[in-house]
């Protein structure tokens, strides 16, 4: 692959007060019900900071060539529908019609590399994820190839995330040989820039299988050929899981491609959480607008909980945060 190959961005949004999204949802779903992750509010709502992404990429990533905004026909009547480097998805614009509408994020996540005229690069955000500082192609792809880390965590959880990344490396483990894929990349897993987040690697050396990888939750780097590869074998499960419309625990997960990426040592070893930070807003919020005021990352993810207490006051600091560091309109609002 050649350095100068385009990259796109690719970002799934919903509005939960659009009211054919809530029938839709009322209709298939009931309610939101708070107590459960994949049907609670903090699933689905907006903060009101989109704008503040698409500045952050204005300013800090103008190398971009396309943003494929991906929703299920919603847009905010502030987006710049013409602008030369936006491209509005529709759900049923790449993913089979039998299977909409969907409230299942791993679902709309899984047939990404479907949207119409995606780039062989591209990165993948969440509407919570936000570039706050300069970032640039390097980043996120070397030599054609994405940046990663090839690094094990422990997954004991018993929740449905839990079980998903369960189902991810269940899968992965008959396809790859762990130790023929270490020995073949041993500088890529036990590359010295991963500091202690390689320490349960080198801990778990000798066990025979792989176990969950590290998972940052930030924007992430693929390969389109990847997920081509992926489909390629695992068509019958992403099928059936594809009928779930909402998030169930026999789903498979975007790490799902990432980790077989990685297994196919289509990756440059790179620390992502050297220059990302994911931010609780639940138990630490105050640090997430200290973050974005100082602009002490490049990435933050700013993970949304239905717990979070005094929530308009908090949305409010956060807004006046983006708003210290982007105070114009971007082209893309109109």
């Amino acid at each position: 692959m050649q350095q100068n190959q385009e990259i796109d961005f690719v970002i799934t949004w919903v509005d939960m007060d659009d009211p054919r999204w809530r029938k839709d949802f009322a209709d298939y779903s009931g309610k939101i019900d708070n107590a459960k992750n994949e049907v609670s509010e903090a699933r689905f709502r907006d903060y009101g900071f989109l704008k503040y992404w698409f500045r952050g990429v204005e300013n800090f990533a103008p190398w971009v060539r396309k943003i494929h905004f991906v929703t299920c026909g919603q847009k905010p009547e502030w987006l710049n529908i013409n602008h030369p480097k936006l491209n509005i998805v529709n759900h049923e614009d790449y993913i089979p019609k039998q299977f909409l509408p969907t409230f299942n994020s791993s679902m709309i996540e899984i047939y990404l590399h479907k949207i119409p005229n995606i780039s062989e690069r591209f990165v993948y955000f969440n509407d919570d994820f936000f570039i706050i500082n300069d970032i640039f192609e390097e980043r996120f792809f070397k030599n054609g190839l994405p940046n990663d880390i090839a690094a094990f965590r422990t997954n004991f959880g018993t929740g449905l995330w839990s079980k998903c990344l369960k189902n991810n490396i269940n899968f992965i483990n008959q396809y790859f040989d762990k130790q023929a894929i270490i020995k073949r990349d041993y500088e890529k897993w036990f590359n010295s820039g991963y500091g202690k987040k390689a320490n349960l690697t080198y801990f778990l050396k000798p066990y025979r299988e792989f176990i969950t990888l590290r998972t940052p939750h930030n924007a992430q780097p693929y390969l389109k050929t990847t997920y081509e590869e992926v489909w390629n074998v695992a068509e019958k499960e992403l099928t059936a899981m594809s009928a779930h419309r909402f998030r169930s625990t026999k789903d498979f997960t975007q790490e799902l491609f990432r980790t077989w990426q990685i297994c196919q040592s289509n990756f440059n070893p790179y620390n992502t959480y050297n220059d990302t930070k994911m931010f609780p807003l639940v138990i630490k919020s105050k640090k997430a607008i200290k973050a974005i005021r100082e602009q002490n990352y490049s990435l933050i993810c700013l993970n949304d909980n239905s717990l979070i207490r005094n929530f308009e006051k908090t949305m409010n600091n956060i807004n006046s945060a983006f708003e210290s560091i982007l105070p114009e309109k971007s082209s893309f609002e109109l």
